[in-house]
């Protein structure tokens, strides 16, 4: 059981509760925090009339209309549904739980004025398996996330609907058949649920942990293509890379080093005098992709730990804020950087499969023995040609874009949302490009027999040959392309 508390939650963390299907529930201190910030906003409610925006007022440009006391539980209703406008594809059951989870931490710091039951209630989703359908499209990611929010937190009030068990249902019906009656907002519930950047951070959450994974198997899947096109190892020698100290750099020259350790391959004679970019410049490419990672993983531990909803409550203050730290940019800035960050290592991963079928280095034309006949593997690199493409497409900004809403009360926004997205196709677009440069690689490095790579790499393949087989004459080519993409998703791969 992981508590939920006012302590730092790393994405470390947030991988284990995730993986390990631990449940979660608030500790002593964060239900204290939770309770007195209510009653706080309840007495002033009480004792101080004036308006306070989104408490006893309209919201965005209306923020100017007073709103009576009997009518502040309907408006926090008519709240989350009327900005339940999400649009688009679904977003998977895995980002959704994150969301909850996230949406939670943020609650728990005591600076959001909702009820105990409330945050109860969005525990009880994230321990019994129940997820609110949310939708990709609809955020600006600046007033938060709001539709994607609204679809999140409806569930609690009896309506939208949920996967539960792998099944759709109206979350009135699964509410019932588990005996949890619907949740009555009161005062400003509807805004704190709605405004924050949970949508935004749990696809980048995600990202992140995808990415370190994916910066992992470039440098092993890159090692394995070395060695396949009989490259050098002069480029990886550690001294080269301590006159240009970046960490990242150091870190995959580091790597490839160790991956091609007493490889017979990398030991003979070689012909040429230097190899192309895409193998002698990987320690400077996935390197810089290695360094962006870092960085995005700090922005995004900053943000999970921190209260995004809109006003804020400051009991020990006497005061309430309404101010921006619902606004996405810094996480925008950040997803678009990571989304340019994993499109390199596609496009470099391409090339790379590319020089493989290009018929030098001793290597056959498409990697089969009777090129004309057969096709081989032409065709895998235009499929990989095609990703990279996409990839430089949604690699275009989103966070330099901004259309005025409300009415121009809201007259700036991150965009965050639509790079959390595209980032996220990014993610699945890398894990596919480099599956096809492992399935030529692998089947290039048998062309080398009776030669062998590093032990490390020739147990990888040893590994690899079990599902996908060294072709000799053409197949059907996707079934192969997949299984190796699951491969690389599938295997615990690691750095000897």
């Amino acid at each position: 059981m992981h508590q939920i508390s006012n302590t730092k939650l790393s994405l470390q963390q947030v991988e284990q509760i995730l993986s390990s299907g631990q449940k979660i529930q608030l500790s002593e201190d964060a239900k204290r925090k939770i309770v007195d910030c209510r009653h706080y906003l309840e007495q002033k409610i009480l004792h101080h009339p004036e308006p306070i925006y989104g408490i006893n007022t309209g919201f965005g440009s209306l923020c100017n209309v007073s709103i009576p006391d009997k009518d502040l539980s309907e408006l926090q209703k008519n709240l989350v549904m009327s900005h339940a406008c999400g649009a688009g594809h679904e977003v998977p059951s895995d980002i959704v739980k994150l969301m909850l989870l996230l949406k939670v931490q943020s609650l728990s710091y005591g600076k959001s004025a909702v009820q105990l039951s409330t945050v109860e209630r969005l525990i009880d989703f994230y321990n019994l398996g129940i997820y609110p359908v949310v939708y990709q499209q609809g955020s600006l990611g600046a007033s938060g996330d709001l539709a994607p929010l609204a679809h999140l937190c409806l569930p609690l009030l009896g309506l939208g609907q949920v996967y539960y068990q792998n099944k759709k249902y109206e979350a009135a019906e699964v509410l019932q058949k588990l005996n949890l009656s619907p949740i009555t907002l009161k005062s400003k519930e509807g805004l704190a649920l709605l405004n924050g950047t949970q949508f935004m951070s749990a696809y980048g959450v995600w990202c992140i942990l995808q990415a370190k994974k994916l910066s992992l198997a470039a440098d092993i899947v890159g090692a394995v293509s070395i060695d396949a096109f009989d490259g050098r190892i002069e480029p990886f020698k550690p001294y080269l890379h301590s006159i240009r100290p970046h960490q990242g750099q150091i870190t995959t020259a580091s790597n490839i080093v160790k991956l091609l350790t007493n490889s017979e391959l990398i030991k003979q004679k070689k012909e040429h005098v230097q190899d192309p970019y895409s193998f002698r410049c990987i320690p400077q490419v996935h390197g810089a992709s290695k360094d962006a990672i870092t960085y995005a993983e700090q922005i995004f531990e900053t943000e999970i730990n921190a209260v995004t909803d809109n006003p804020t409550v400051f009991p020990e203050e006497d005061e309430i804020i309404s101010g921006g730290n619902f606004h996405g940019q810094p996480l925008a800035l950040t997803l678009d950087f990571l989304c340019m960050a994993l499109c390199e290592l596609g496009n470099i991963s391409e090339r790379r499969t590319y020089q493989l079928i290009s018929g030098t280095r001793n290597l056959p034309a498409f990697l089969v023995s009777k090129p004309g006949l057969n096709s081989g593997f032409m065709i895998p690199q235009y499929t990989a040609a095609s990703i990279v493409s996409q990839n430089k497409q949604f690699s275009m900004p989103s966070s330099t874009d901004s259309i005025v809403s409300s009415n121009g009360q809201e007259d700036h926004v991150s965009m965050g949302a639509n790079a959390a997205v595209k980032c996220a196709q990014v993610v699945e677009n890398v894990y596919t490009i480099l599956g096809i440069e492992l399935l030529n690689s692998m089947q290039a490095l048998d062309f080398r027999k009776p030669l062998k790579s590093s032990p490390y790499i020739e147990k990888l393949k040893e590994k690899y040959r079990k599902n996908i087989a060294f072709i000799e004459n053409d197949v059907v080519m996707y079934n192969e392309m997949k299984k190796s993409v699951d491969f690389i998703k599938s295997e615990e791969l690691i750095i000897p």
